[in-house]
């Protein structure tokens, strides 16, 4: 059975431990790199991330997009929405269908 992770701020993750799911508070970049590759390594399949942490460390996130798994998908945290999510869905419909049907042009 996959397991299922969440990253970023503690006041942002903490509630997923009491649903069952591995929760990793990190703050710094560096070490949410070094947490995402251990954490991939550890065989989750779907890996929660706050979108203020993904944004910091996008470019070691892009190393797992074309892979089946894991499945990393932003969520906002207590800071709010940053837009990222939908963002990455946009950039997945677009890459899928060959054109950006959610866009209001």
């Amino acid at each position: 059975m996959y397991k299922i992770a969440v990253m970023g701020d503690k006041d942002s993750i903490y509630g997923f431990a009491s649903i069952g799911l591995d929760i990793f508070p990190v703050y710094e970049p560096q070490v949410a790199i070094k947490t995402l590759r251990r954490i991939v390594d550890g065989g989750y399949a779907v890996i929660y991330i706050t979108e203020q942490l993904a944004t910091q460390i996008e470019s070691e996130l892009d190393r797992y997009r074309s892979l089946p798994t894991p499945a990393i998908i932003p969520i906002p945290g207590v800071v709010g929405n940053t837009g990222l999510g939908m963002r990455n869905v946009s950039k997945s419909v677009e890459q899928a269908v060959g054109s950006d049907i959610l866009s209001d042009a």
